[in-house]
């Protein structure tokens, strides 16, 4: 029996979304597939494994490999030209910041690919953290489209952030969209891998 090319589970396509829209980069070195390459930092081992995992259940055909970096992080490597598509960028066509990437319209239409997708974006981009006793979520992009809808996400689940322009000597501007209220219920709604 032949094995499905692709798997059509939307809300584990946009969490995949998420998490290449954080640590995702799409290049096609050969010329022949388009490859995914997601860094992870190697003292997340639980969050490696669900990626893989996720990647390997989205496209059941095709080969997930770990590749071990000498910096304390591992590179997880897809080939696929599906990925363009899937993802809503292209390999060809220069950095996310150069194409800004966002969330596509159809994830932020429906409340559990919302979800999903920020359950990605947080467990790659964001960080979760205590500061004077209280836990703060914060998300971070240079892309000031994916920084605004990301922060759109967060309102659009009923919760109130703040975005912050952090203006970096010859860099990019920094965005850092941060929630300080109300932070354990929105764990709870998108419960990230790492906390």
């Amino acid at each position: 029996m032949k094995k499905k090319i692709l798997n059509l589970d939307k809300e584990l396509l946009t969490y995949i979304i998420g998490v290449t829209l954080g640590d995702g980069n799409l290049s096609n070195p050969n010329n022949r597939a388009v490859r995914l390459r997601i860094t992870c930092d190697i003292k997340y081992p639980f969050l490696i494994s669900k990626i893989k995992k996720s990647l390997e259940k989205l496209l059941p055909s095709n080969k997930v490999s770990i590749v071990t970096r000498p910096e304390n992080y591992i590179d997880l490597n897809c080939y696929s030209n599906k990925l363009p598509k899937l993802l809503g960028w292209q390999p060809n066509k220069g950095s996310k910041f150069k194409q800004a990437v966002h969330i596509p319209s159809w994830i932020k239409k429906n409340k559990n690919y919302t979800i999903n997708c920020l359950r990605g974006l947080l467990e790659t981009d964001g960080c979760v953290y205590n500061d004077r006793g209280y836990k703060m979520v914060v998300f971070a992009t240079i892309i000031p489209k994916l920084a605004h809808d990301i922060y759109n996400s967060i309102v659009y689940l009923n919760f109130t952030p703040n975005i912050y322009k952090l203006n970096r000597k010859n860099k990019h501007i920094m965005y850092r969209i941060r929630l300080s209220k109300n932070v354990s219920e929105f764990l709870d709604l998108i419960k990230p891998e790492k906390i």
